[in-house]
């Protein structure tokens, strides 16, 4: 009887751990399950702007509210969304961007944005003040990456095209199970024309061993130490790895500069495959 009644015992204690071990693991999902991202690849969707600093004559970064304080955008690292504005004439314009934030910034993303004279979708942004929305679309692109599919990217960007490069790069260097080394190559006209300046250094300050960024000014400043003119086949021989079935160079930037940069990279016999262009 005494065995028994032990025996139900011993069994009602395994019973209510396995329930313990159970709420546990469920709960642990519960908390680690990534959250849905706010984003719609059919439908654009609005969302409101609630800090605008300038960080220049023309440039300024644009904080947009999630719904929630813990929503994410859900944006794959490497890819970009549309946004949708209104020109000087109050025509539609929609045009893509690539936001500087990651989805481990939770309950907000944001844009840096270039305003050019004459551009479009600069009018919009140009316009735009805290309070008013944005629409926006996505995700789109075919950039796909996986952490550690590469032993290392070597990065080419002209002017605005940092922005994916430095999302993919923060993504990488963030993340402690990702060893892939990067080595940037960032061509401007003038020293105030170069976007995430700060952040950049920063990174590269961090991660010495694993992010380098190579700055080439076409009219530089006197004293100034980096690149000068375009980017040439020896800047990128010079600073981005070398050919080889484990490494990937992406590239970003006006169409001439693109154009450009894929004839450099085929005469250093980057194959298509060691290419990306956003």
């Amino acid at each position: 009887m005494e065995f028994m009644q032990s025996h139900k015992v011993e069994m009602l204690g395994i019973a209510v751990a396995l329930v313990a071990v159970g709420a546990t693991t469920a709960f642990y999902l519960y908390l680690t399950k990534k959250p849905k991202g706010c984003l719609d690849p059919e439908n654009f969707k609005e969302f409101k702007l609630v800090k605008r600093t300038q960080l220049s004559h023309n440039v300024a970064k644009f904080k947009f509210a999630l719904p929630t304080p813990m929503s994410v955008l859900g944006l794959p690292i490497g890819q970009h969304m549309s946004c949708r504005g209104k020109d000087s004439l109050g025509e539609e314009v929609t045009k893509p961007y690539t936001p500087t934030t990651l989805d481990s910034n939770v309950g907000y993303f944001e844009l840096v944005i270039k305003m050019y004279p004459q551009g479009r979708m600069s009018h919009h942004f140009r316009e735009m003040r805290e309070g008013d929305y944005l629409a926006v679309k996505g995700p789109k692109g075919r950039f796909k990456y996986q952490p550690g599919q590469v032993k290392a990217f070597g990065m080419v960007a002209g002017g605005t095209g940092i922005t994916p490069m430095y999302q993919v790069a923060r993504a990488i260097l963030e993340n402690p199970n990702d060893n892939t080394k990067i080595n940037l190559v960032y061509a401007n006209v003038t020293y105030d024309d170069i976007l995430l300046k700060e952040e950049l250094d920063t990174i590269a300050s961090n991660f010495p061993q694993r992010f380098a960024v190579y700055y080439v000014l076409n009219q530089p400043p006197v004293g100034w130490d980096g690149g000068v003119g375009f980017v040439s086949k020896d800047m990128i021989q010079t600073h981005c790895p070398g050919p080889a079935p484990d490494i990937q160079i992406l590239r970003c930037g006006p169409p001439p500069m693109n154009k450009a940069m894929a004839a450099h990279l085929d005469a250093l016999g980057y194959t298509a495959q060691m290419q990306f262009q956003f």
